[in-house]
């Protein structure tokens, strides 16, 4: 965000929002850690929300909402693929969700093998710089750059290839140190490289980090790669070096993510691309002369203005607090030149002062004036006051901190030079130049967005099967394909429009039930993994809006055996050979013996499973199927002190 508003402020007088914006956003924003379960209070209570690894950017989250024993999965931009710095999204991992709200962004989209792109990016760019071109890549501050930088840099190393690389953001150097920092979010390799040989991979020796465009500028027309902010081409320094490097049919301009409708980056992407387009250049001077005079005599009139609307604000608060009217009021006006003809008294003021005197009158309700009492609770000896170390420590770390300019509330420090141009008050004004560039220089396009293509995008919520699907964040086209591929299997697919409301509340009404203790006596739960579960038989009785279950008035008929989830008949398998049955896997069965078949069968169109055997009697089987039933069918949830009803 600084590095957007400052890039706005060179070229603009940009005041959608300010650096006190950003500070105070990042104030509210809770840090969590993958998998931790965060409880919502207020308005959220009993909603728990658990972050996962959407593979996507650095901290990039799918959101898994529970309420009432429902899940909702928000996975919008995920990734299968695992990269250098990211894990792999683990959206598979989830199993049967109330509802699922995802993208279809790149439901249109095929990729290649991650190796082949790979391969292909390095051999655009190193054929550009044999040929003495350089390469612009437009990249975003501190997102999926940092995968390219990594690519680049290991391949450069490896190779020990001369062509210098720049990372040119005005926040460079202070992501790159932030980055360094923030293991915890990053792949199982580049976290066990760090703790077995002190590696840090964001230590880059290949690329150079700059904040200012002059650096760039020494190195003239010699063959470079440029990494710069901001992807759009709006502004920013890709901005001003595209300008610079279009003219050259040897250069190249390499994209890695799409561009946004109705910038820069996307009319250059379009097919075929134009072969001129029209940009503004715009900078920012110093004012000189008369206008700096009279930009001067405007502040100065401004700051009257603003002290005489401070002044009428509190002579009207004091009336106010008197209870008085200001008609009443007869000022006096006592002008200090006078005084000094009749008197030398007030010689010494060494000048006019006029005193404004409206005089006082007390409310008939006042009292003596009360002040604050503070207590020096210090300790003393025959020395004096003992002073705590840690304390003088601590403020002076604090100070040390303020001199090297970082800001406070944010994750992230800014560069000196930064600090100095943020707050230059300077008076200047914005010069804008509408020219047409020529557009010669190669232009390319690679998918290094890190999201999934349609077919991981289908084999994932295939696999997810939620029970309602909605779709957001994608063109009308691939939201249409995506949406009705998915209508095959599901009869609850959405794709709502922007600012269109749709109702995806649960078919299965909840209520949230307590347990009585004399109920809770009677319960004899039975261990499954993590979870306990127990067969209920109660009566709701309804107490101060809250729903008792208490034990049943009459002795409740008998139930069957209820089978919850997906057995397994490979775990069953090592369970028989163990009690020692002869037993192997033929034609999608389990053949135990000769006469006795064990398989899966679908018990209904809900996709429940059970297992079903021929099998006698008295066959020893019977007894290790029923002993291993809990196993092969785990509940996903357990009752203990609360319980939810469920009315179907």
């Amino acid at each position: 965000m600084y590095d957007h508003f400052v890039s706005r402020r060179k070229v603009s007088d940009f005041d959608l929002f300010t650096l006190d914006d950003i500070d105070a956003a990042f104030k509210n924003v809770v840090t969590l850690k993958y998998f931790q379960n965060y409880l919502l209070n207020d308005k959220g209570e009993g909603i728990v929300i658990i972050p996962h690894v959407a593979g996507h950017s650095l901290g990039g989250t799918v959101w898994k909402i529970t309420k009432d024993g429902e899940d909702i999965v928000y996975a919008v931009d995920f990734n299968h693929r695992k990269e250098r710095h990211l894990k792999a999204t683990v959206l598979g991992s989830f199993a049967r969700p109330a509802v699922l709200i995802t993208d279809a962004y790149n439901a249109l989209n095929n990729q290649c093998y991650k190796k082949t792109q790979d391969e292909d990016f390095i051999d655009s760019l190193v054929n550009v710089l044999v040929s003495n071109g350089s390469v612009l890549l437009p990249v975003d501050t501190a997102g999926r750059v940092l995968e390219l930088l990594l690519i680049l840099d290991k391949y450069w190393s490896e190779r020990d290839l001369v062509y210098p690389i720049y990372f040119l953001t005005n926040v460079s150097t202070s992501t790159i140190d932030y980055v360094k920092s923030l293991f915890e979010w990053m792949s199982d390799e580049i976290r066990k490289s760090f703790e077995e040989n002190r590696e840090n991979a964001f230590f880059l020796k290949k690329v150079t980090l700059i904040i200012n465009k002059e650096e760039l500028d020494k190195l003239g027309d010699a063959p470079k790669v440029v990494l710069a902010s901001m992807a759009s081409l709006e502004v920013g320094f890709s901005h001003d070096i595209f300008v610079d490097m279009a003219n050259e049919a040897g250069n190249l301009v390499l994209f890695t993510e799409k561009g946004q409708l109705g910038t820069l980056a996307h009319m250059l992407q379009m097919d075929p691309p134009p072969r001129a387009v029209k940009v503004t250049m715009s900078n920012r001077i110093p004012l000189v002369g008369d206008e700096l005079k009279a930009f001067e005599e405007e502040q100065v009139r401004i700051k009257k203005e603003e002290m005489l609307k401070v002044r009428l604000v509190k002579e009207g608060g004091m009336k106010d607090f008197h209870g008085l009217n200001a008609k009443a009021f007869h000022p006096v006006v006592i002008d200090a030149s006078s005084s000094r003809k009749s008197s030398n008294a007030g010689s010494h003021l060494g000048g006019n002062m006029d005193i404004l005197n409206h005089g006082f009158v007390p409310p008939p309700t006042s009292v003596a004036p009360r002040f604050l009492l503070f207590e020096n609770t210090a300790e003393w000896d025959d020395f004096g006051e003992i002073i705590n170390p840690d304390e003088m420590m601590k403020r002076g770390e604090i100070d040390n901190t303020l001199m090297l300019g970082s800001i406070e509330g944010l994750d992230a420090k800014i560069d000196e030079d930064l600090a100095c141009l943020l707050h230059d008050s300077t008076p200047s004004k914005i010069i804008s130049n509408e020219m047409t560039v020529h557009v010669k220089c190669s232009l390319i396009y690679m998918d290094f967005e890190g999201r999934s293509d349609t077919r991981s995008i289908k084999s994932v919520i295939a696999h997810v099967a939620p029970r309602k699907l909605v779709l957001v964040h994608g063109s009308t086209e691939a939201t249409e394909h995506l949406k009705m591929h998915c209508a095959e299997n599901s009869k609850h697919v959405y794709a709502p429009k922007i600012e269109e409301t749709i109702d995806v509340t649960s078919d299965i009404s909840s209520y949230k039930v307590q347990l009585s203790e004399n109920l809770t006596s009677h319960i004899m739960p039975r261990k499954i993994g993590e979870l306990e579960i127990a067969w209920l038989d109660a009566e709701v009785e309804k107490e101060d809006e809250n729903l008792i279950l208490n034990p049943p008035s009459s002795t409740p008929p008998p139930r069957r055996p209820v089978l919850v989830g997906d057995p397994k008949l490979t775990d069953f398998k090592q369970f028989l050979e163990y009690n020692g049955l002869q037993v192997e896997f033929a034609d999608g069965a389990l053949r135990c013996g000769e006469y006795i078949t064990l398989r899966k069968i679908i018990v209904d169109s809900s996709q429940k499973r059970g297992v079903t055997a021929n099998r006698d009697r008295g066959s020893p089987l019977r007894g290790l199927l029923q002993d291993q039933e809990a196993s092969l069918f785990p509940v996903l949830h357990a009752v203990r002190s609360t319980a939810t009803l469920h009315f179907l």
